[in-house]
């Protein structure tokens, strides 16, 4: 037969076990719900707050001429 302190350990494992694994199945289960709203929330159109129209560049470039002026390689004092 068991002492009454050998029960009393084997029986707190137990429930140390126990709450162990029902705090990491909670865990688990509402990281996948956070997982799940943030993957909808990624990838439906519903959640768009962008207006595609308002990103286009209607910008004119100037281009940049690659061989410098000759006023402007010329010094002015070499004459």
């Amino acid at each position: 037969m068991m002492k009454k302190s050998t029960f009393g350990a084997v029986l707190a494992f137990f429930f140390a076990a126990a709450g162990a694994l029902t705090a990491a199945a909670l865990y688990l289960y509402h990281r996948e719900k956070e997982l799940d709203e943030y993957e909808r929330l990624l990838f439906s159109d519903d959640g768009d707050d962008y207006d595609d129209d308002d990103f286009e560049d209607d910008t004119v470039y100037e281009k940049i001429p690659t061989e410098p002026k000759d006023s402007d390689s010329a010094p002015a004092d070499a004459e």
